[in-house]
C-alpha cells in the first residue's frame, strides 16, 4: 500500500448520497475547496436501492389502481403489469447501477471525489483507503461533514444466515419475482415493498410485531393501508413476531410466535436502521463507534468545532429530502463559520438552524392508498403536552374525489393547536393525496393561523378543497 502525502482542503465530506453532495455544492458555492470521499456508488442509498428504484416500482402498480377506479378506462386495465417492463424502468431510474451522471456533476462544481473507505484520524484529520491499494491522507481546514447514512438492521435470529434475507437493497433491485414472499416489518419500507412485490404477482405474507402498519402515522393511516393491501390479497398479520427461519432447498421456513409456519420462496426483513459509523474512526475523536452522532441545529456535532454530521447519522429524520434539507442548513453554517461571521447575523431567513426537523418533517408513503403527512399525530402533540383539538374529513365527501372514480376512499386530520389557533400536524390517506402535502408543510411550517387559512381558497374541484372542509368542521364544531 502506498500513502500520498497530505493534502489540505477546506471541507471533507464523508459519504456521497444525496446529503452529502449537497452539502459539498453548498461549500463550493460559498468558495471553499472541498473534498467528497464515497466506499460505494456516487449518489448513495437514495439514488440505487432506496427512494427511486421505490418508486419507479411503485409509480405503475398506484397508476393502474387508480385507473381501475375510473369508469371508461378500468376494463381496459384489469390485466397484469408488464412486470419485465417495470423492472427495466426501475433500473433506467437507477441509471442501471453506474454513477457516471453523479460523477460528471460533482465534477462540475469542482468538488475532488476520493473512492475508499473513509475514516476519521484524529481532529479534521481522514485516509481513505482506495481499491487499487493507494492510501489518501485528507485534512480539513474548517470542517469534516459525516453523510455516510444507514444500513438495514436484521434481527439475529436462528438459521438467519443460512436464508440470506432480503433487506431493502434486494427488494428494490431484485431481477425476478418471488412466487411467495414474506415482509417482516410494518415501517414505510415493509408496505411500500408488500405493495409492489403483491402487484407483479407474489403472494405477499406481511408479520408485523406491533398492533398495526405505519405506527408513526395517525393510527388510521395504518388501519386504511392493511385493510387495501388485504384486499389486494396479501396476509397482513399483526402482533406477530419471527422466532426462527429455516431454508429447506430453495424454500424459506418461517417461525412465528403464534407457532405458525410460513413457506415463501424470500423473506424481506424491513425492521429498523442503524447508522454507518460502526468504522468511520469515531474513537479517535472521543466519540462511540457505531453511534448516532448528536447536533446541534447547524448539524454541528455536540461538543465540536469542526465536526458535522448531516442526514440520517444524526438520526433527527431519516428522510432524503429532509437530509438535503440539513445539507443546505450544514453548508451555509460551514461557510459562515469559515468566514469568521456570527451565524444570526448573516441568518435573516433562518438558513442556519434546521428547524424543520422538530415541527414540521413531511413524508409521503407511497402505497394505494397513499399515505401522507406532515408535523405532528393526535398522540405526539398531546405526549409533548400540546393542548389540541384532531378535526377529521371523510376525503370521499370532497367533489374532486370523484372524479378519481368510483369508490373514493380517503381521510385527512389536521392537528389543531387550541392555544395559537395553528396547524401542529396535518395526515391524508387517499389515492392522489401526496401531491397535497406541501400546502400541509407551508402550513405547519409557517404557523399560518386557521383564519387565514380560511382566505386560502382551494380550487374546485380538486380534492384540495378539503381544507375548506376541515376548516369549517373546526369552526362549527
Amino acid at each position: 500500500m502506498t500513502e500520498s502525502e497530505s493534502i489540505a482542503y477546506d471541507v471533507v465530506v464523508l459519504g456521497a448520497g444525496p446529503v452529502g453532495e449537497n452539502v459539498a455544492d453548498r461549500a463550493r458555492a460559498a468558495g471553499l475547496s472541498t473534498a467528497i470521499v464515497e466506499s460505494e456508488l456516487i449518489g448513495g442509498e437514495c439514488s440505487y436501492w432506496a427512494c427511486m428504484p421505490s418508486k419507479a416500482l411503485l409509480r405503475p402498480v398506484l397508476a393502474r389502481a387508480d385507473a381501475r377506479r375510473v369508469p371508461g378506462l378500468s376494463q381496459a386495465v384489469q390485466g397484469p403489469l408488464d412486470v419485465g417492463a417495470v423492472l427495466a424502468h426501475r433500473d433506467y431510474f437507477t441509471s442501471n447501477w453506474k454513477d457516471d451522471g453523479q460523477v460528471q456533476w460533482l465534477d462540475g462544481i469542482g468538488a475532488d471525489i476520493y473512492r475508499g473507505h473513509g475514516r476519521l484520524a484524529g481532529p479534521r484529520k481522514v485516509t481513505v483507503e482506495g481499491p487499487d491499494g493507494e492510501r489518501h491522507v485528507l485534512t480539513a481546514r474548517h470542517a469534516v461533514a459525516v453523510s455516510t447514512g444507514t444500513r438495514a438492521v436484521v434481527p439475529d435470529l436462528p438459521g438467519i444466515a443460512e436464508v440470506k434475507p432480503w433487506t431493502s437493497r434486494e427488494a428494490t433491485s431484485a431481477h425476478a419475482v418471488p412466487g411467495r414472499l414474506v415482509v417482516v416489518g410494518g415501517g414505510v419500507v415493509g408496505v411500500e415493498m408488500a405493495t409492489a412485490w403483491q402487484a407483479f404477482g407474489s403472494k405477499v405474507t406481511v408479520l408485523v410485531r406491533g398492533k398495526g402498519l405505519l405506527p408513526r402515522m395517525e393510527p388510521f393511516a395504518g388501519e386504511m393501508v392493511a385493510e387495501a393491501l388485504t384486499e389486494a390479497g396479501a396476509d397482513v398479520r399483526t402482533g406477530t413476531s419471527v422466532e426462527a427461519v429455516t431454508r429447506e432447498g430453495t424454500t424459506v421456513v418461517v417461525t412465528t410466535s403464534a407457532g405458525d409456519r410460513i413457506e415463501a420462496d424470500e423473506i424481506l426483513f424491513a425492521t429498523g436502521r442503524a447508522p454507518r459509523t460502526d468504522d468511520l474512526g469515531l474513537e479517535t475523536v472521543g466519540l462511540e463507534p457505531g453511534s448516532w452522532l448528536s447536533v446541534d441545529d447547524s448539524c454541528r456535532v455536540t461538543g465540536s468545532d469542526w465536526l458535522y454530521a448531516v442526514g440520517d447519522v444524526n438520526h433527527r429524520a431519516l428522510l432524503t429530502h429532509q437530509g438535503k434539507y440539513q445539507a443546505r442548513i450544514a453548508g451555509a453554517a460551514i461557510a459562515a463559520r469559515a468566514a469568521g461571521v456570527p451565524l444570526l447575523e448573516t441568518d435573516p431567513w433562518g438558513a442556519h438552524a434546521a428547524t424543520a426537523d422538530h415541527a414540521a418533517v413531511p413524508q409521503v408513503v407511497f402505497t394505494d392508498p397513499e399515505a401522507a403527512s406532515v408535523g405532528l399525530s393526535l398522540a405526539e402533540a398531546e405526549q409533548a403536552g400540546h393542548r389540541v383539538r384532531a378535526v377529521d374529513v371523510d376525503l370521499s365527501s370532497v367533489a374532486g374525489a370523484g372524479l378519481y372514480g368510483e369508490g373514493y376512499r380517503g381521510r385527512a386530520r389536521m392537528i389543531v393547536d387550541l392555544d395559537t389557533e395553528t396547524l401542529r400536524g396535518v395526515t391524508f390517506v387517499g389515492p392522489g393525496v401526496g401531491e397535497m402535502l406541501h400546502s400541509a408543510t407551508i402550513a405547519v411550517a409557517g404557523e399560518v393561523p386557521v383564519s387565514r387559512l380560511w382566505h386560502a381558497v382551494p380550487a374546485y374541484p380538486t380534492l384540495s378543497e378539503v381544507w375548506l372542509r376541515l376548516l369549517e368542521a373546526y369552526r362549527d364544531a
